[in-house]
């Protein structure tokens, strides 16, 4: 075992040069812009209600799925633009593309929308594929990816029509939104040019804003590049009220289902309520070192995979 450890990880080394230079500019990026680095407890009493992200449990507490809730309540205490790049739990997540832990990119800025922040990862990515010498020519694996900007958009709903041949309301009613997500639309996505996923129906967004022209959506998108999902932001909910709400419909979900119960975060409620307007985002580290460093599966970017601790 200890020669197969060894030997996987003498040959991964390309990848963890790849991740520790991609690291270096995210930083060089945000210390540029002006923004805060922070960092906040991975061990919390209660994390965000979430039907399907299962949080796993450190004695009575739990530890983090994301920093979301400790950075947002950053924000209301008058910390604008703040980032944060931490190590982050998800129970019985493990394959190609994934890791029950993982490296978070998280981030934050008062006064902005989501048209704003697909603007900044844009900037972002872009900003550390020039670090990379790789420029605005992407190669992964036998695809050539154009990563000139602006990077095309395309709503949930016009996917589902272009992609499914059925409507996102259907795949809602019958309770295949998911399914026809991962199979049918995200491996299609963003093939030679980086696309954003935009616009998502208002049950898929528990902490995203209602859209004002169309309350039946939320301000959210994801970034798809080459298939992969990167990142997931919004517009942020900033009403107290249907924030408590949300998270009182998505706890009936979990009960539903048979899955453990979370204590209602108010702390986090009870700053809500002076936060300012804001955009946030949650992007994969590991993910974005993939692409990078031309890798077909997460290990490949790792020091170490849990099978080998």
């Amino acid at each position: 075992m200890e020669n197969m450890i060894s030997t996987r990880q003498s040959a991964i080394k390309n990848g963890l040069e790849i991740r520790s230079r991609t690291i270096q500019a995210i930083r060089s990026y945000f210390h540029g812009a002006d923004y805060l680095e922070i960092e906040t407890p991975i061990r919390i009493p209660a994390p965000a209600p979430e039907t399907h992200i299962d949080a796993v449990e450190s004695g009575e507490w739990f530890l983090h799925t994301s920093p979301e809730l400790c950075m947002k309540r950053l924000l209301a205490a008058g910390y604008p633009r703040i980032f944060q790049i931490s190590h982050v739990f998800r129970k019985s997540e493990r394959g190609g593309r994934h890791l029950p832990e993982f490296t978070l990119l998280e981030w934050y800025r008062a006064y902005h929308d989501y048209q704003d922040m697909m603007i900044q990862c844009e900037e972002l990515i872009t900003h550390v594929a020039e670090k990379l010498g790789i420029g605005k020519q992407l190669q992964y694996g036998d695809i050539t990816i154009d990563l000139s900007r602006p990077w095309d958009r395309i709503s949930v709903q016009d996917a589902f029509a272009r992609y499914v041949g059925s409507s996102m309301e259907q795949a809602l009613s019958g309770n295949r939104f998911d399914e026809r997500m991962g199979l049918e639309i995200e491996p299609k996505l963003g093939l030679n040019r980086p696309v954003f996923l935009i616009d998502y129906p208002a049950e898929c967004g528990a902490l995203a804003r209602l859209k004002p022209s169309n309350p039946l959506l939320v301000e959210r998108f994801e970034l798809y590049i080459c298939g992969l999902e990167l990142c997931n932001a919004f517009s942020e909910l900033t009403d107290a009220t249907e924030q408590r709400q949300r998270f009182i419909y998505e706890m009936d979900c979990r009960r539903a289902m048979n899955k453990t119960g979370y204590p209602m975060p108010e702390p986090f409620l009870q700053s809500l309520q002076r936060m300012p307007p804001a955009t946030g985002n949650a992007m994969g580290i590991d993910r974005l070192v993939m692409l990078f460093a031309d890798a077909g599966k997460i290990d490949d970017v790792v020091s170490f995979t849990p099978e080998e601790l």
